[in-house]
């Protein structure tokens, strides 16, 4: 069966009371490729309460996949996506249940799965490899999403002093390298003043975005050509996603 159609900027994170309903996909997946990453999903703020392995919707027919309760002001709310359990494993933070937690989705990842259709007594009838989407996500205390906020507005002021910033804010030492090395590329190769300057607002606004979303603070890399920056006012089409990645 086909993965359901991703309306709603991801269909991983879904209340206690109700969701869309998955596809029935199963098995081996394999990372294929990085997809066009999206904007940052919401903030999601609350007190975590549990997580852990469990079939999506803890449902007996479904696949495994990772959930993470959290109580947020609204009531509790619960979060699934395979990402999860290393977002929470691996984060800076290491937040621990009772801890006040922030989650964001920051991306998808293009992976191959392999859905298998069953008949209605459960047995496997069919196979076949289909593209699905993996949401990346970041977990950490809401401390560190105040600090990066902080960062961020440092990275977007151009009228701060570099120097002085860098020695109290060391971890921003290779972005401000990275913003340098911007503008040095930008003299070379964009000759229009113009140009040049929407060229340095776009990237440090995709510097400083990323630093808010809680991505590892990052290094741009920059080619031997000006990228094109197209800006597109028609919304793209929904893509499929796989609820249990």
């Amino acid at each position: 069966m086909a993965d359901p159609p991703d309306k709603a900027g991801g269909a991983a994170a879904t209340s206690s009371t109700g969701a869309t309903s998955p596809s029935t996909a199963t098995g081996s997946a394999s990372l294929s490729r990085t997809a066009a990453p999206r904007r940052g999903g919401a903030l999601v703020i609350g007190r975590l309460t549990e997580h852990g392995v469990a079939n999506y919707q803890h449902r007996s027919d479904e696949n495994p996949s990772y959930y993470v309760k959290v109580h947020t002001s609204r009531g509790l709310k619960t979060l699934w996506g395979k990402d999860l359990e290393r977002a929470l494993i691996a984060g800076e933070t290491r937040p621990k249940v009772g801890d006040l937690i922030g989650a964001r989705r920051t991306g998808r990842d293009a992976v191959t799965i392999t859905a298998r259709r069953r008949d209605p007594s459960g047995r496997v009838i069919a196979e076949e490899a289909q593209l699905a989407h993996r949401t990346r996500w970041v977990l950490e205390k809401v401390q560190f999403f105040a600090e990066r906020a902080r960062l961020a507005r440092r990275v977007r002021d151009e009228q701060l002093d570099v120097r002085k910033t860098v020695r109290a804010n060391p971890e921003l030492k290779s972005t401000f390298l990275s913003v340098r090395a911007a503008e040095e590329f930008a003299t070379r190769r964009i000759a229009d003043p113009k140009d040049r300057e929407r060229f340095m607002a776009l990237v440090r606004e995709a510097v400083a975005g990323s630093i808010q979303k809680g991505e590892p603070l990052p290094a741009v890399r920059l080619r031997d050509r000006a990228p094109a920056v197209t800006v597109s006012k028609t919304p793209k089409p929904p893509t499929r996603e796989d609820p249990t990645r």
